[in-house]
């Protein structure tokens, strides 16, 4: 459903596969899906009523950008996030075309591997309060003295398990995953996500933006290639915060959905909502406030506006100004 600038919720005509937090995700054949990144919003692992305009295409369209920027590192799954290529391979999406456009990658289809591959390259968020506590993460001890978003050098390889919708990831050892997936897998993957993280934050940090954490999933094709899936280096997998106001000892502001995070943490305090559903509404000025936070932030790293981007050559570079 649309309300003319976001969506919530597609209807479209090939089989549902799944409906995720945030993508709807549809069997379009020949051993090709269709992700289709809609406007919802989840925090504190709770789905909200609203919809963030924007947001879905721009997930999508960073997506297409990151990756055309990582074929050197590792294959992936998308075929293309062009409308204009979406509606050719698939004419029976003309008529649908203003709720999937821009906000839709057409893939090819993996076998997912079961392992969220989180990359830290600062220590915030869960992994700041279990060091606060033990002087570990995921139970494997971090040097002492650390402060909250200090700076890990080297950036650490720190896996997760792949949670339902409405429940948590849970960090596990290196060991634990290779016990799951074995020694193989969890070394190409280690080795892996650490090479794309490292080119991912030398590129955010040309334009003003730290990359403090991010997680990867991957997925083998039907001929065994290992590729990165879904979402890459987004401000829903990542951490992103502004350089310029980066200072370790306290957290940080970030470049996503802090707007509605904060909100909601007031109603925390207040005791009006317990981080558990039905959530409580969204008012409009978080709404606005946090659909310019994801614009903003598509601009500051791609260069591009959301309505300026070239989708059908993400590898692009924006004319000098």
């Amino acid at each position: 459903m649309s309300n003319g600038l976001a969506v919530d919720r597609t209807e479209l005509p090939f089989p549902l596969v799944a409906r995720g937090k945030v993508r709807d995700i549809y069997d379009v054949g020949d051993d090709r899906l269709l992700l289709v990144a809609t406007d919802r919003i989840s925090a504190f692992d709770v789905v909200m009523e609203e919809p963030i305009p924007h947001k879905g295409a721009v997930l999508t369209q960073i997506t297409a950008w990151w990756l055309a920027r990582l074929g050197d590192l590792t294959p992936n799954h998308l075929i293309t996030a062009d409308p204009d290529a979406i509606q050719k391979a698939l004419p029976t999406l003309k008529s649908t075309r203003p709720i999937w456009e821009r906000r839709s990658m057409l893939v090819r289809k993996a076998n997912v591997v079961p392992i969220e591959c989180v990359v830290r390259g600062y220590i915030s968020g869960s992994a700041w309060k279990e060091y606060k506590s033990h002087g570990t993460l995921a139970g494997e001890p971090l040097p002492e003295g650390l402060t909250e978003s200090a700076r890990l050098d080297p950036p650490i390889f720190s896996p997760a398990t792949k949670a339902e919708v409405g429940e948590h990831d849970e960090n596990i050892t290196f060991d634990e995953m290779k016990r799951r997936i074995g020694d193989e897998l969890a070394h190409e993957l280690r080795e892996r996500s650490l090479a794309i993280y490292e080119r991912g934050r030398e590129v955010a940090e040309q334009a003003g933006i730290i990359v403090a954490d991010t997680k990867f999933e991957f997925g083998t094709l039907a001929d065994g290639t290992l590729v990165i899936i879904d979402e890459v280096l987004t401000p829903d997998s990542s951490r992103f915060w502004p350089r310029e106001s980066y200072q370790p000892g306290r957290g940080q502001p970030s470049l996503d959905k802090q707007p509605v995070r904060d909100y909601l943490e007031e109603l925390v305090e207040e005791g009006k909502w317990d981080k558990k559903a039905p959530p409580p509404p969204l008012p409009s000025h978080v709404i606005d406030a946090t659909s310019e936070r994801y614009r903003a932030l598509f601009r500051r790293l791609t260069g591009f506006t959301l309505d300026e981007f070239p989708m059908h050559d993400p590898g692009a570079e924006p004319e000098p100004e």
